[in-house]
């Protein structure tokens, strides 16, 4: 029997070192966005976790024990950098974590803070044409971990790449289709100006770029010139940001609320934007089927009854009858006198 348990132990050493060897790399993200543009590169060949879960708002998060364990056992963290993750640094030195560290944004020109010095606006993936860049960086970084499956990493960032350029070109020519003076998008806080430059629309937003800012009253006296001045016909509340400011602004002007955006999360399953190619193609659509509408006016308006005024026209008209029929009824009485 005991030849026969030495064997058994032997065998049963080769295949857990023959499930190690199998193990899959887990790659860490820190937004569930670029956990999925990873998802798309990497296949089934590595395991993808999210620190800030699908819905969460990156901005305020607060790292719980769990992301420190799960951040111990990663063997590669993709990180966006440009002030997006406050909150990073002191979990990386707290979980103790030997994994390789990559800024996902390497070789993206940001766009600097109007308010504050020496700091960038985040949110450089809401442009498909910084995506290309976010899913180089990721391509490098896979392949740099696990060389054996390069290739295909290489295939799948191939056919990602010909995915976001032609998404590129998409949502460039669907903005065309808003009237020129309505291109205005007004949103809770500042995560789509990567996504103005690019496409050519006003961002006007009531936060910064962080939703950890404070709406102050000149932002709501500002964004309502705009509105009134611009006649924007409407306004869209964000999937991760608290909508009360939004919908007092829509309701001020008496216009809509034209839907709900994804920013700084895609969206679950059963959402229209459960990745990150859908997140840019549903939030264009919604985008441009608001803002193409006709501005509203007071005259369109079921609830405003607007009664003409007479010209001076017509007061000289019913002057002249009055007198002619003055004149009238003055005859008929001289002539029974008669």
């Amino acid at each position: 029997m005991k030849p026969l348990l030495v064997a058994l132990a032997v065998l049963l050493a080769i295949q857990t070192s023959q499930a190690q060897a199998h193990q899959k790399p887990l790659v860490v993200a820190t937004a569930s966005i670029f956990a999925d543009m990873a998802e798309v590169i990497g296949g089934n060949m590595i395991e993808v976790r999210s620190i800030v879960p699908i819905g969460g708002d990156p901005h305020l998060y607060e790292p719980t024990p769990a992301d420190a364990r799960l951040v111990a056992s990663a063997q590669l963290i993709l990180k966006n950098e440009l002030t997006f993750e406050g909150w990073l640094s002191e979990l990386i030195n707290n979980s103790g974590t030997k994994a390789r560290v990559v800024t996902i944004t390497e070789g993206i020109t940001p766009i600097a803070s109007e308010k504050y010095k020496n700091s960038s606006d985040p949110h450089a993936w809401m442009s498909a044409a910084n995506g290309l860049i976010y899913i180089d960086n990721i391509l490098k970084a896979l392949s740099k971990l696990d060389p054996a499956n390069a290739e295909s990493y290489a295939f799948n960032h191939g056919i990602y790449k010909q995915q976001l350029e032609a998404l590129d070109r998409q949502i460039a020519e669907r903005i065309k289709a808003i009237p020129e003076p309505q291109r205005i998008l007004i949103t809770s806080h500042d995560a789509f100006r990567y996504y103005g430059q690019r496409y050519g629309i006003r961002v006007e937003a009531v936060l910064g770029t962080s939703t950890d800012s404070e709406a102050q009253t000149s932002d709501l006296v500002r964004l309502n010139k705009i509105i009134k001045a611009q006649k924007v016909p409407a306004v869209f509340i964000e999937t991760t940001v608290n909508p009360k400011l939004l919908q007092q602004l829509a309701t001020d002007n008496h216009i809509s609320i034209g839907g709900k955006l994804f920013s700084d999360s895609i969206g679950d399953k059963n959402s229209p934007a459960p990745t990150y190619i859908d997140m840019l193609t549903y939030n264009t659509e919604t985008i441009v089927n608001a803002l193409s509408a006709p501005p509203k006016n007071l005259s369109a308006d079921p609830k405003v009854v607007i009664k003409p005024r007479p010209g001076i026209f017509i007061w000289v008209a019913l002057a002249m009858a009055m007198l002619g029929g003055f004149f009238f009824v003055l005859r008929r009485l001289n002539a029974g006198v008669r």
